[in-house]
């Protein structure tokens, strides 16, 4: 198994790359137990979105943790944000510098290259065969990209980020309208704080996949996690917590489909 796929009807595609949690045997052994407990996980995102069955939403989400490689970064391994600190294809540390690997065990480039082909073109061939799918049936489609990460992470931003930050490539990676209608409702609420295109302005799959031209329109979701889990271990989720965002993470997905619909 190398990910999780659910086909829907609904022009709505929702990806999920990073909330795998398995390493391989063969990996785990030359890694250090800071690796082995997946911190840089987006976890429980796929209880979060458990509502997506009812709007008739496909999903796709990683199984494979992204310390084994990750599916949202260029096969190539360039810097999606040239000039800033970042994480690679097959990344040496974790979002606090601890090391995964053990001494002199780290992947080499052929190593980097069999897990390419291994973990991360399966992910990648589901993804595109789904859009063309759902192109197929709708004329165009919404990829929702959902992530989240630790709310304080001095090695990629100051402070506390914003609780919701959308991430459209500065616009390109989705029509500009679509765009407005989803942050429209974001920027409506009281309770979180909202950025668009700050910090986080779309990974690899955002950017690679999000075509309007073709019909693709992507737009990436990157919550702070203290909005629905314990931030520390063993990361538990908070039903308290993610009964409040639920509703309006309901509202934003419904926004892009009905967007797309329109």
């Amino acid at each position: 198994m190398d990910y999780h796929f659910k086909a829907g009807s609904a022009p709505l595609l929702v990806s999920m790359p990073h909330v795998g949690t398995a390493i391989p045997p063969d990996i785990a052994a030359s890694m250090t137990e800071a690796a082995l407990r997946v911190r840089d996980t987006d976890w429980h995102l796929r209880e979060l979105y458990d509502f997506l069955d009812e709007t008739g939403a496909s999903t796709l989400a990683a199984h494979w943790s992204r310390y084994v490689i990750d599916l949202n970064r260029p096969p190539e391994d360039t810097n999606l944000y040239p000039g800033m600190d970042t994480t690679g294809l097959c990344p040496v540390d974790t979002f606090c510098r601890d090391p995964l690997y053990q001494d002199g065990m780290a992947p080499d480039p052929s190593a980097v290259q069999d897990r390419l082909a291994r973990y991360w073109q399966p992910y990648h061939r589901q993804l595109r065969a789904e859009l063309d799918r759902l192109l197929a049936l709708h004329g165009k489609v919404v990829l929702w990209e959902a992530h989240s990460i630790m709310s304080v992470c001095p090695r990629f931003f100051e402070g506390k980020l914003p609780d919701l930050n959308f991430g459209t490539a500065e616009s390109r990676s989705c029509d500009p309208a679509m765009q407005d209608a989803v942050t429209r409702v974001a920027h409506a609420q009281g309770r979180y704080t909202v950025a668009v295109n700050g910090r986080f302005k779309g990974g690899y799959i955002t950017r690679q996949y999000g075509q309007p031209a073709q019909g693709v329109h992507a737009i990436q979701l990157e919550m702070c996690q203290c909005a629905y889990m314990d931030e520390d271990s063993p990361f538990g989720y908070r039903p308290d917590r993610a009964s409040e965002i639920q509703p309006l993470l309901r509202d934003l997905t419904g926004a892009a489909l009905e967007w797309v619909r329109a």
